[in-house]
């Protein structure tokens, strides 16, 4: 059913964010109701929180809010899925009800103000709208460098990334439809979204300090999702491997004409300390490759099985 103005969903993917949420709904009803006002989407537009098997009260929360605010939807998993594997619950929950969606994270770091500028560029044509931010004060150095390494990465490994852009988006009905194509377990939403190849357009905002609660991407869950993208986007790593095994075989080839050299010379010292380096150097460089092979052996295991990404659990209307 069409729109003069676009029945709009608005996305939220949480977990354990107690802390946060009270805010989060009060900072995005303000928006989104005024958005009803003057126009810009319709009436019957919603915001779906969609809670990620969490531990605390954020459930009994998004119950609450549901309760009182005939605009609130609220979908519960029956357990932790991944964030990526929420938000995708959560959009196809919300395409058969909107004429578009907006996910945005709980945490209020992404400017909820740019909202509108999403929906004038959806108004214009485009069928997905990517934020993108357009610094990164808000970040440790370490964080700054190993995220602009990562995306240098994909790029290099030949994976379609905007930069700067993490989840926070725009998606039409068309767009949404076309994502619940994809079938893989291990998503990777950034890398997906750019290859479904509709008209898009990018909106820029500052992104802010988390509002309340703690990060649920420590260090070791952004290197998982980072080498889990590589992997699920791109076969770079096995090729180098090989790149690596081929260059291996001609060094050694070399070493074996010196050596030989060396004992027709009459010049052979004995080379322990190099033996032993060659053996480290190589034992680890081997762990490493069989490591990489493995995990794409992992995954075909997983996908084969074809598991549910997810289970829902309840769903609030």
């Amino acid at each position: 059913m069409e729109h003069s103005a676009p029945l709009l969903g608005i996305v939220v993917p949480c977990y354990n964010e107690e802390a946060v949420l009270p805010q989060t709904y009060t900072t995005l009803t303000g928006v989104f109701n005024a958005l009803i006002s003057d126009g810009t989407i319709d009436s019957g537009s919603f915001i779906l929180f969609v809670d990620d098997g969490s531990k605390d009260s954020t459930w009994q929360l998004v119950q609450n809010f549901a309760n009182t605010d005939k605009h609130i939807k609220g979908l519960k998993l029956a357990a932790n899925a991944g964030h990526q594997n929420a938000l995708f619950a959560g959009l196809m929950q919300a395409r058969s009800l909107a004429d578009c969606t907006i996910s945005i994270d709980a945490d209020l770091q992404d400017d909820t103000s740019v909202i509108r500028d999403f929906l004038r560029e959806y108004q214009d044509g485009n069928q997905i709208v990517y934020g993108i931010r357009n610094e990164r004060k808000t970040d440790t150095p370490f964080k700054r460098s190993s995220a602009q390494t990562f995306y240098k990465l994909m790029r290099l490994f030949g994976v379609k990334l905007r930069y700067n852009h993490a989840d926070y988006r725009l998606m039409s009905k068309p767009a949404l439809n076309a994502l619940a194509e994809y079938q893989e377990g291990h998503l990777f939403l950034r890398g997906i979204v750019p290859l479904l190849g509709f008209k898009s357009s990018e909106v820029f905002y500052s992104r802010r300090e988390r509002a309340a609660g703690v990060t649920k991407y420590p260090l070791r869950k952004m290197l998982s999702f980072a080498f889990d993208g590589i992997t699920s986007f791109s076969n770079a790593p096995i090729k180098l491997i090989t790149s690596f095994g081929i260059f291996a075989l001609i060094m050694s080839l070399v070493a074996i004409i010196y050596v030989l050299t060396s004992i027709l010379a009459g010049n052979t010292v004995p080379g322990w300390t190099s033996i032993m380096i060659s053996v480290w150097v190589l034992g680890g460089l081997q762990l490493i490759a069989i490591g990489v092979v493995g995990e794409y052996i992992g995954k075909i295991f997983m996908e084969v099985k074809r598991r549910p990404r997810y289970i829902i659990e309840k769903f609030l209307e």
